[in-house]
């Protein structure tokens, strides 16, 4: 499958300095998906008790995952483009089919900020918007390989088993046919009839 979608944004972004260009690394992507995974536990854990290190923790999660799919293409986003820029990478190549899993992400960064950097306008964090966003988090983590499911299984089992009933066979597929991506996504395969 060839798909062209976002490469022209991948382009300019390296032109600007946004992204650049480093040795493809699958063992780097699993490591940040794995990191993220661990994140969205302690953060479930310390919910109730540090909402704001909670939050942080999930965003930092799904910025992580968000990395980690670049990292397997051979990019990696500069202090240039921050954590914008890192959304702006993988949503013009997912978004669309992956938009409703992804948007979360904007969100969370701006939430996140709001949190570091507070104006005292919006409402205080509760354990409800860390759990509701962990699950946001999740779902981006699932974006990035199939081994995932075995990192997310740690998180809760009901979730692990929501995850696996709609995933029956994984499979990588290229997502832009340029020399220099290769990038790979978790396709959603209907499970045989019995």
């Amino acid at each position: 499958m060839r798909w062209e979608q976002g490469c022209p944004v991948i382009d300019a972004m390296l032109a600007a300095g946004e992204l650049q260009k480093v040795p493809v690394s699958r063992r780097r992507a699993d490591q940040l998906l794995r990191q993220a995974a661990e994140h969205l536990v302690t953060a479930r854990a310390a919910a109730e008790r540090d909402t704001e290190g909670a939050y942080a923790l999930a965003y930092d999660a799904a910025r992580k995952a968000l990395v980690a799919l670049l990292e397997n293409e051979g990019l990696r986003p500069t202090s240039r483009a921050g954590h914008h820029g890192t959304y702006a990478a993988v949503s013009a190549q997912l978004d669309p089919p992956l938009g409703k899993t992804l948007r979360p992400f904007e969100r969370m960064r701006r939430r996140r900020n709001e949190v570091e950097y507070p104006n005292f306008v919006e409402a205080p964090l509760s354990a409800h918007d860390v759990e509701e966003d962990v699950r946001a988090a999740e779902a981006i983590i699932t974006l990035g390989h199939p081994c995932v499911r075995r990192d997310v299984a740690v998180l809760r089992r009901e979730d692990a088993r929501a995850l696996a009933c709609g995933i029956a066979e994984a499979r990588l597929q290229p997502f832009c046919s340029t020399q220099r991506s290769r990038m790979y996504f978790m396709r959603r395969v209907p499970s045989p009839v019995a």
